[in-house]
């Protein structure tokens, strides 16, 4: 792939934006060639200014907007443009749901050859304080204080926050504290990140640390948690180096499931859905698209901690999931036993990438399975499918795999595309999760 090289000195060009990428940037045609705009939307008249380019494409920065979309609003916070970890803040909330669910429509037809006989609601809930799982980066530039916060729009620099509205708030409105205390700290280049967990119980910040601390710089960050309500545990290593400040325990991180009835339990730096308004919705989504009867066998694919295997078993389903992570398997074994449901949720370690379907017991022979592969897709664990499975729920976070998956699972397995649908998981991101049902 052709790295992009910087333009200098371009003059500023009028260009109409036509529609958006997937991540969410405005792209027109100049004389035959792409150029992408961010920061602009469809159907608008820009004034822009190119900053860097590929045979194929340019980049390009507004500079200013000569006739505004119907759908621009003014974004929620003072960073948008800049901060990478947003790009649609721009567009009202209502118009970035109808993008997302026609950018997944349109990789199903154009990728997967295939249409859902059903288009289902999408899942929505609030635009902002929703993220309680994040990672914000740090840097310490020579000559100014400490950076805390996403990385900018299409750079490896730290975009210069003072706050963030899609945090949740006990975090999102410390961004200026955070860069203090990190200035503050005896040897502030060796922090690369932030970690952040949140739950109603407890706001956890995890400091990744490269070196040794301090005990100032201890007393520093305790006198900080006590100041503002928070948790901080370090991590001088690996996951298994996480601890707390002395004198304190690693708190108990969990979320609830109240529908089913259900407590998860989960480590700080563990996998959870980032969002915790949608995350119950689309678990209900699930459980009823896949529709567990008491008694019947379900397979789980890339379970986790137990997000759709418990509510399974709680509707009476043995369940059996399937995880490659071994921290997360011996938590969703925890969360089974916490929940009573030991005797009908079952978990086991294995590497979905590497291993048959055939080889996972009795998964060759159910007629129901769930399936939330990472964002490279499930192709080659679908490729074992026998023919006794009837129903099939995927839970996506990428429309590009999931429409390849889909083109397998009709044209080569006799599947149908009952339904699909967006889940909004993450608000003002050109990211697109998204459930479907496939049937035969």
């Amino acid at each position: 792939m052709t790295r992009p090289k910087p333009l200098r000195d371009m003059p500023v060009e009028r260009v109409h934006i036509t529609g958006l990428d997937g991540e969410g940037t405005g792209v027109a045609r100049v004389d035959g060639k792409v150029l992408f705009v961010a920061g602009a939307l469809p159907g608008e008249c820009v004034r822009v200014r190119r900053y860097e380019g590929t045979p194929r494409y340019d980049r390009a920065r507004v500079v200013e907007v000569e006739r505004a979309s119907s759908q621009r609003v003014t974004p929620p916070c003072a960073h948008a443009g800049v901060c990478g970890g947003c790009s649609l803040q721009h567009l009202e909330p209502g118009a970035q749901i109808a993008v997302k669910q026609r950018h997944l429509e349109d990789q199903l037809q154009h990728i997967g050859r295939v249409r859902p006989a059903r288009i289902l609601p999408p899942i929505q809930g609030p635009s902002l304080h929703y993220r309680s799982k994040a990672r914000l980066s740090v840097r310490v530039p020579k000559t100014r204080g400490a950076l805390v916060g996403f990385r900018e729009y299409h750079s490896s620099f730290v975009a210069a926050m003072e706050s963030c509205p899609v945090l949740d708030p006990r975090v999102g409105e410390r961004i200026l504290d955070l860069r203090a205390l990190v200035a503050r700290l005896q040897r502030p280049a060796a922090i690369p990140q932030w970690e952040i967990a949140c739950t109603d119980a407890h706001a956890v910040l995890i400091l990744r640390h490269l070196d040794a601390l301090s005990r100032s710089d201890l007393r520093l960050l305790q006198g900080f948690a006590d100041a503002h309500g928070l948790r901080i545990l370090l991590q001088g290593g690996g996951p298994e180096s996480l601890q707390a400040l002395p004198g304190e325990d690693v708190p108990e991180l969990e979320y609830t499931l109240p529908e089913f009835d259900l407590r998860l339990r989960f480590q700080p730096l563990g996998f959870i859905q980032v969002n915790p308004w949608i995350n119950p919705v689309l678990v209900r989504r699930a459980m009823a698209l896949l529709a567990p009867e008491p008694g019947e066998e379900i397979v789980d694919l890339f379970c986790g901690l137990g997000n759709f295997t418990l509510p399974m078993a709680r509707l009476g389903a043995r369940a059996l999931g399937v995880e490659g992570d071994t921290r997360l398997v011996a938590q969703a074994r925890f969360n089974a036993e916490l929940n009573g449901l030991a005797a009908r949720a079952h978990f086991i370690t294995a590497d979905l990438t590497q291993t048959a379907l055939a080889d996972l017991p009795g998964a060759a022979s159910v007629r129901k399975m769930l399936i939330d592969p990472p964002r490279s897709g499930a192709i080659e664990i679908l490729k074992g499918i026998g023919p006794a499975l009837r129903r099939l729920v995927y839970v996506s976070c990428n429309p590009d795999t999931l429409a390849r998956d889909s083109a397998y699972l009709v044209q080569q397995q006799g599947f149908r595309l009952e339904a699909a649908g967006i889940v909004n998981m993450f608000p003002h991101t050109a990211h697109v999760e998204s459930v479907a049902l496939f049937t035969r």
